[in-house]
């Protein structure tokens, strides 16, 4: 008979973290609501810590509860700190991942689909981040009540992969609207549900260890029965008939993600001595002699202030010293243990001269953070690190006491120059490259930024539309243009939407890193393209011009360009106007370069608008030629002046000139002529 025990089995990172965390705040009067996971030893061994099992709320106050790793209902989170009690929180990462997708999108407009039990914990919890609006789909007849409008769909993290995508094929072909997907079936579940694939292949009968409860084990159930036809689901070994067992050649074994290594090394160990066979090798080491480099479990006989002595189960006993105790070289050991305490040691020297094992704790811890590094390696977790320095080609970080490396390349999705701004931050990664034996961890934040920000390039192009006003920050300039970042998508103002004006280069009107509002011109999401336009958002120069100038008018301006036949000269609303050659002086001007250079301020008067056309005629000789051109009006009316007393002069000379000739000849000699 020959045992093999599937890759993947047993607890998963979540239920490490859960398992852990519970039983760190355990005792008397601390309540857990609901099994903390859907297994019993870990369940009883928490009760046996004075955690008691509550399915209710009501009556708890000033106390600790644990929320179990699969989730409460938001409402019930809620009374429990209306209640002033303070929350062990063990709820799988994974799961409140689901909250904050759910919450997110709910509030964007979209109906939510959760794939999963209806009656499950976690399905009831993600539900709630939606006011438990949700559509639950076990199977294909739930469809029937598919909802209409935009549609988001994630899974309960324990489904099965291959029942996950029927449906998702099923909702997208009834669906009309949008259907965005989140594929949350946790890694974990996946890796164990492909190693019992895989195994159930190769053997005559699968065992799956776990809890009749709980819904990831149930799954493995399923999936070994594909290839199998022989397979036992059993909380423990305990449990199992052997005489099953002498009728078949290979045993495979599987657990699911709450069944305790324990209860796996128990139930392999059994049918090993039972079949008289060498147990599979994942294990071996556990039920080996004692000898260097082992990691192996003591009792703590005594503890002085230099070294703690351990009974690890072998003809001598061992010693760890304060060095080896922890990477704190302050610390005392009786702060850390107590006689009776279990402890988990590495084995350094077999005697250290005295008949004594030579032991280190410190070793145990480290290669714990190594082993639980791989684990999230193998199921593409991400770590959160602080970056600590920057060194050659890129940053170091520490990843729970590890020291790990982010290449400069793989700091961001764009390049950057200066990597020092990320001293001190913590960054979200991905386990880009991992080997414990050369302790080595390469990190990876452009991964996650891709992710990131692919996923802002949905929430943007679903809000925005042509047309709309939109706010964004200035990320770099080219000559043709200025790029702008809308949140995560980065949209082009060409050079000839700047401005109204004629412009030469885009830092004549913004910078990088300016905010700006700007109007969306055209959207183009399979092209990843958004047109911008800055001018649209200003009022036109020439609707500003002919609302404040008009003809005769002086105003102020700047020349801006120089020709052979005039200067062009920008006024104060932004219009071009033309000043000819023949209107900038009174003398003769051969070429304007002759009176003036671009950049001159001067002031010119409006000679004619020509709206239709929108051109402006201006003119610097009209200001200079206007005081003498009253001053000749001014000596016209004079002149007229005196012409008209001359008149008026000449006129009375007439009439005096009349009565002086009035006397005739016959006057003269006295003499009647009319006689």
């Amino acid at each position: 008979m020959k045992v093999v025990l599937a890759k993947n089995a047993g607890f998963c990172g979540g239920v490490k973290r859960a398992v852990k965390l519970a039983n760190e705040n355990a005792g008397y009067g601390v309540c857990c609501l609901g099994d903390l996971v859907h297994n019993d030893f870990v369940v009883n061994e928490l009760k046996s810590k004075g955690v008691k099992v509550v399915e209710s709320i009501e009556g708890i106050k000033d106390s600790k509860v644990i929320i179990r790793s699969h989730g409460v209902h938001k409402s019930i989170r809620d009374k429990i700190k209306e209640n002033n009690n303070e929350i062990i929180d063990c709820v799988c990462k994974k799961v409140s991942i689901i909250y904050d997708i759910v919450a997110e999108n709910y509030k964007k407009g979209y109906n939510v689909i959760i794939i999963g039990n209806k009656d499950h914990p976690e399905v009831i919890g993600i539900n709630s981040y939606c006011n438990d609006s949700a559509l639950i789909v076990e199977d294909a007849k739930d469809l029937e009540n598919l909802p209409e409008g935009k549609l988001i769909v994630v899974s309960q993290t324990t489904n099965n992969e291959e029942n996950f995508k029927k449906l998702i094929n099923l909702i997208k072909d009834i669906s009309k609207d949008e259907v965005l997907v989140y594929n949350t079936i946790c890694s974990a579940t996946k890796n164990r549900q492909n190693s019992a694939l895989e195994l159930s292949k190769e053997v005559d009968v699968m065992i799956v260890l776990g809890g009749k409860k709980s819904s990831n084990t149930k799954k493995l159930f399923e999936v070994s029965k594909l290839n199998c036809k022989n397979v036992y689901l059993i909380e423990s070994i305990k449990d199992f008939d052997y005489n099953i067992l002498k009728k078949f050649n290979k045993i495979g074994i599987t657990a699911g993600a709450s069944t305790p290594d324990s209860v796996i090394k128990e139930a392999v160990s059994s049918m090993e001595n039972f079949g008289n066979n060498e147990m599979m090798e994942a294990i071996e080491s556990s039920f080996k002699r004692v000898r260097r480099g082992e990691v192996v479990e003591g009792e703590v006989l005594f503890v002085n202030e230099n070294e703690v002595m351990v009974n690890i189960g072998y003809r001598a006993d061992g010693i760890i010293s304060k060095e080896e105790l922890t990477n704190n070289p302050d610390v005392n050991p009786s702060d850390l243990f107590k006689p009776g305490d279990k402890i988990q040691v590495f084995i350094m020297k077999m005697d250290d001269g005295d008949g004594n094992v030579v032991l280190s704790h410190r070793r145990v811890e480290n290669i714990k953070v190594w082993d639980e590094i791989e684990e999230k390696f193998n199921n593409k977790e991400r770590v959160t690190v602080k970056v600590k320095s920057v060194v050659k080609g890129g940053l170091t970080a520490d990843l729970n006491g590890l020291n790990a490396f982010i290449p400069a390349s793989h700091v961001s999705i764009r390049f950057q120059s200066d990597l020092s701004k990320y001293v001190g931050q913590e960054l979200l990664c991905d386990i880009i490259d991992f080997d414990k034996s050369k302790r080595k961890i390469v990190l990876s934040r452009k991964t996650v930024e891709a992710e990131e920000l692919e996923l802002k390039k949905k929430a943007v192009y679903e809000s925005i539309s042509e047309g709309d006003i939109v706010e964004g920050i200035v990320q770099r300039l080219t000559n043709f243009g200025a790029f702008v970042d809308l949140g995560g998508v980065d949209g082009l103002i060409h050079i000839s939407e700047l401005s109204w004006n004629r412009v030469k280069h885009p830092s004549d009107v913004v910078a990088s890193g300016q905010t700006v509002k700007v109007q969306v011109l055209a959207v183009d999401e399979e092209k990843n393209r958004i047109a911008l336009g800055l001018k649209q958002t200003t009022e036109k120069p020439w609707d500003v011009f002919i609302s404040t100038v008009k003809v005769g008018d002086s105003v102020e301006g700047k020349v801006v360009n120089l020709l052979d036949f005039g200067a062009f000269v920008r006024l104060e609303s932004g219009v071009d106007g033309l000043l000819h050659v023949s209107q900038i002086a009174k003398e003769h001007v051969e070429k304007p370069s002759d009176k003036l250079s671009i950049g001159d301020e001067i002031t010119v008067k409006v000679t004619d608008i020509d709206e239709e056309n929108k051109k402006v005629s201006l003119s610097i000789k009209a200001l200079i030629e206007e005081p003498k051109e009253a001053a000749v009006e001014e000596e016209q009316k004079e002149v007229a002046a005196e012409v008209e007393k001359v008149e008026e002069i000449k006129e009375d000379k007439v009439e005096d000139t009349k009565e002086e000739f009035n006397t005739t000849i016959g006057d003269l000699f006295n003499i009647n002529i009319e006689e």
